[in-house]
């Protein structure tokens, strides 16, 4: 039997679109320190794609486009900043990342806690409106 995953680092990739994509690979960068491995801008200044990895997990970006497949995806302001996923960023310590996130001025909208299923969290909402989940808890463990 064929597995359906393919044997790599990474199975499952977010992908999120940015109405400024540029500004938003810094704070993601600059935030929760993620890091650019690919970034494709086009003359205009937008992002064509981006590659940011995070250990050994990786999202892909690109800025809002009127395209076939950005027409299937509305932005968190575009609903009332509601959304229907989220990620979550397994972390070594959440107490340092959510100093970030506060002096990066980010929205906390689930305060840090002990998680009764263990690890310790908390959840953000980015400048464009993007959900995040950040925490100690390792599903993998």
């Amino acid at each position: 039997m064929t597995s359906i995953p393919k044997p790599t680092l990474c199975n499952v990739v977010p992908c999120v679109r940015y109405r400024d994509a540029p500004a938003a690979i810094k704070w993601l960068s600059d935030t929760f320190g993620f890091e650019p491995q690919l970034v494709v801008p086009n003359d205009d200044g937008t992002i064509a794609h981006a590659q940011l990895v995070f250990g050994n997990g990786v999202i892909m970006l690109s800025s809002v486009f009127n395209t076939e497949f950005g027409r299937l995806m509305k932005q968190p302001a575009d609903i009332g900043h509601a959304v229907t996923q989220s990620t979550y960023l397994v972390v070594n310590d959440a107490d340092h990342v959510y100093s970030r996130v506060l002096e990066a001025g980010a929205e906390i909208l689930l305060d840090i806690k002990d998680e009764d299923y263990g690890g310790r969290g908390f959840t953000c909402r980015d400048p464009e409106g993007h959900i995040w989940s950040i925490g100690t808890y390792d599903p993998q463990t």
